[in-house]
């Protein structure tokens, strides 16, 4: 792909003033055709209704920067993060807030390096993994996003059908058709419109701040162990330590939040916006991810592990009382569906640039067979897997321990490169973001090598 001009805004999005207000749209693309002339008046007059209302303009100033960074986190929020993020909750009431606290930091540092790779480079991570190290090590970084992601699409479209299976629909019935839209949305070009569909339809989980104040949790206990350390040194609780950093550092986020930037034609110019929504982004996710460990650790902290995704949606009761499973199902279906297309591009983002062929959304089959290929691939292949029978929540959680074990290898490639002034110039870390950076991947690879080690020692009746 050849790179943007650094002064060319990205094409989706407004030019943002640094008060934060809109003003034209320097980057669209000359109207041509009654419908284009259309589209750009309904646009130009939505958001002139917009900027009159209280707030108005600071929305519609987030709405045009919002972008790979926002779909990424909030593609986090899945049905593999809500099951892994429920069962924090249940399992360990508030416990595990502290350590969302530091997986928030680790989030907002992981995700700005990664588009910052893709804004100065006008590459992807796997193509700058491919031009700096030897290709033995790209192909361990591949296999490793390859093996990750293919159980997670696996897990989104056993979302899809738990979420209609709640609502007394049959997966049998749902998963085809889903994968087949889905499909369809990407190689059609309609993606940039059904991405926004998906993040509208995940936004019931803004249910889960309400439900975390109506389940009247102990604020005491809330603010002290978001702020107070309450690790427990136990087999259990290091596996959903390293299945919560896998769902919310996810590798699959950070390549795609590098290729979607560069995907989108944006440059250097573009930096400021692409940094907000990245960071902005990072810090929505995991302050969901948060209240729905709050929401469920108030409503049926206590009880263990879960067994179902119906016993998930108990913690939504106290702000949707009998409609608790049909909210749940209603963002479960938009969580899984937004990360049953941002997880397969992903892949197609990796191999496809390592391999140095085209790849963008916005290419026919014929102009891009391999990008679409793979994905094509990926999709019929996680809607097959999710159509036997499997224990839904069992599978979420374990394919979250799969990413946590993975997640370092793939952080250590974009330490190195954000470190490296041949691939960024004066763009790399700075001092003090360099060691919050090193201590980020140091603290996660030490916990998935002692769950690691603790696995290969149970192999052996030592664990």
């Amino acid at each position: 792909m050849t790179r943007p001009d650094e002064t060319t805004a990205r094409p989706d999005e407004a030019a943002v003033t640094a008060q934060h207000e809109v003003v034209e749209d320097t980057a669209s693309p000359p109207a041509s055709g009654e419908h284009s002339v259309t589209g750009l008046a309904l646009r130009r007059r939505t958001a002139a209704v917009i900027r009159r209302i209280p707030g108005g303009r600071r929305t519609l100033a987030y709405i045009a920067v919002a972008g790979p960074g926002l779909v990424a986190a909030n593609a986090g929020n899945d049905a593999a993060g809500i099951a892994t993020y429920s069962s924090a909750g249940s399992q360990y009431i508030y416990r595990t807030l502290f350590f969302m606290l530091l997986i928030t930091i680790a989030l907002v540092v992981v995700q700005e390096m990664a588009i910052r790779l893709g804004i100065f480079t006008g590459k992807g991570i796997a193509a700058l993994i491919r031009e700096q190290f030897s290709l033995r090590l790209t192909g361990l970084a591949l296999f490793c996003v390859l093996l990750a992601n293919t159980g997670l699409v696996v897990s989104e479209f056993a979302g899809i059908g738990a979420a209609f299976e709640l609502l007394g629909v049959s997966r049998y019935w749902v998963i085809p058709p889903a994968a087949v839209l889905i499909w369809g949305l990407v190689l059609f070009g309609s993606y940039r419109y059904a991405e926004r569909i998906f993040l509208i339809l995940s936004l019931a989980f803004f249910a889960y701040p309400i439900a975390a104040i109506l389940g009247h949790p102990d604020w005491t206990a809330v603010g002290s162990n978001l702020v107070i350390p309450h690790f427990l040194l136990t087999k259990g609780y290091l596996l959903l330590g390293v299945a919560l950093i896998g769902t919310t550092v996810s590798p699959y986020m950070q390549f795609y939040a590098a290729a979607g930037v560069v995907d989108r034609g944006a440059g250097p110019a573009n930096y400021r916006n692409a940094r907000l929504d990245a960071v902005s982004g990072a810090v929505f996710a995991c302050v969901i991810s948060i209240m729905i460990i709050i929401a469920t650790g108030a409503t049926i902290g206590g009880r263990g592990p879960l067994s179902s995704a119906k016993e998930a949606a108990e913690a939504l009761r106290p702000v949707a009382g009998s409609g608790a499973e049909l909210l749940f199902a209603f963002g479960l279906l938009g969580a899984s569906a937004l990360a049953g297309a941002v997880v397969p591009l992903s892949s197609s983002y990796a191999i496809s640039e390592a391999v140095g062929v085209e790849r963008s959304v916005s290419r026919r089959f014929a102009e891009a067979p391999l990008f679409l290929g793979l994905f094509t691939l990926q999709t019929a292949l996680g809607a097959a897997v999710a159509l036997t029978p499997v224990n839904l929540i069992s599978l979420l959680i374990g394919t979250q321990v799969l990413q946590g074990l993975v997640t370092p290898i793939v952080l250590i490639y974009i330490l190195i490169l954000t470190n490296r002034r041949e691939v960024l110039g004066r763009h790399v870390n700075g001092p003090i973001l360099r060691v919050v950076a090193t201590v980020v991947v140091a603290a996660i690879s030490v916990m998935s090598l002692l769950l690691l080690g603790q696995t290969v020692l149970g192999w052996f009746g030592l664990g």
